[in-house]
């Protein structure tokens, strides 16, 4: 700004130097006024210079001025780029985060259509119930679609030995009396649906009682399997009377975690049952070992028995040998006294020291 100023300016003084000279130069004049009229050239001259010199100062700061506009304009344009890209990607999560809560919008309408058919309801709970059995027991300790001796179909019949014997899972889903109940919103309409609710589960109770527990078929019990931890969680903690009512009935009411709970410990029972039974398979076997040991021992003895013997052998054998090797020695010397004459009245020799 300085600059642009200081440019003005030598331009403002040049034009009045040479106004001034023209002004001179239409007057005419002396001497005097042709050298005031050299200063005046020469002056306008020297301005002439320094504005030649401002002015190429100035284009070099304005160059310097656009350069530097310019690599920031481009740098301002890659960081803008960047966080366009940024912002796209963002987009993009977000829009696929939207389309997931499509699906699953249509996945819980589609829930909500399955349970608001009793059929489709009671189909969604025998699966949840089916695959919590498949998980945790083996193939071998349950049959579903348990068809009984009454000509009663059981959900799941679960195959345990005496006691208890057969237990019976039967899934119910009293869904429209439990939203009833949440909808409630005055104290005789809560009441109401209390009342229909308590006598819905109970029914269901009694149900399972007379189909489901066959004397001589079944254990003395069976289980009502509940598809929804908030439905037993209202049983539990405000209808009393309905968990006695089915304690009164022998029929368990379960939630899909106390029902995976109760399979776990079943699966240890049928485990503990099994060892059991290969229990008297394992003694016999043991005793056939023992058996077989004490075979074994006797041949050993047997054999230590035969050892002795050979080197009782041994030994005699050995003795033998050296009986006759000292005999020998004896008939060797026999002969060399009968060969040398010399030695015929030598003393006899000390066989000791042979």
């Amino acid at each position: 700004m300085t600059d642009i100023i200081l440019l003005l300016a030598l331009l403002l003084a040049l034009a009045v130097i040479i106004a001034a000279i023209v002004i001179y130069a239409r007057a005419g004049g002396s001497r005097g006024r042709e050298s005031e009229f050299e200063k005046l050239r020469e002056m306008q001259a020297e301005l002439a210079g320094r504005v030649d010199s401002a002015q190429t100062g100035l284009n070099q700061r304005l160059d310097a001025l656009a350069k530097r506009l310019g690599d920031g304009l481009t740098e301002q344009t890659d960081k803008t780029g960047e966080t366009l890209k940024a912002l796209y990607e963002r987009l993009a999560v977000i829009d696929a985060a939207q389309n997931n809560l499509t699906d699953l919008s249509k996945q819980v309408v589609g829930l909500q259509d399955i349970l608001s058919n009793k059929q489709a309801r009671g189909a969604f709970g025998e699966v949840q119930m089916e695959n919590l059995v498949r998980d945790i027991l083996p193939p071998s300790a349950y049959q579903f679609q348990k068809k009984l001796g009454n000509g009663k179909i059981a959900d799941c019949l679960l195959k345990l030995p005496n006691p208890p014997g057969g237990i019976v899972i039967d899934s119910k889903y009293p869904l429209e009396s439990y939203e009833s109940l949440q909808k409630a919103a005055g104290d005789v309409e809560k009441t109401k649906a209390a009342r229909a609710f308590s006598a819905d589960v109970i029914y269901h109770v009694k149900a399972i009682q007379e189909k489901y527990i066959v004397p001589g078929e079944t254990a003395e019990s069976a289980l009502m399997f509940l598809p929804s931890e908030a439905v037993y969680v209202e049983l539990h903690t405000n209808f009393r009377n309905v968990i006695e009512e089915s304690f009164k009935r022998r029929v368990w009411i379960v939630s899909p975690t106390t029902l995976w709970a109760t399979l776990n410990t079943m699966r240890s029972v049928l485990k503990d049952v099994r060892m059991r039974e290969q229990a008297g398979v394992i003694q016999t076997e043991v005793l056939k070992l023992l058996g077989d040991v004490g075979r074994l021992d006797k041949r050993v003895e047997k054999l230590r028995t035969h050892f002795r013997q050979a080197g009782d052998d041994i030994e005699d054998i050995s003795t033998s040998t050296k009986k006759i090797s000292s005999r020998g020695d004896k008939i060797e010397q026999v002969q060399l006294s009968d060969d040398d004459a010399k030695d015929a009245l030598a003393p006899p020799q000390d066989e000791s020291k042979n």
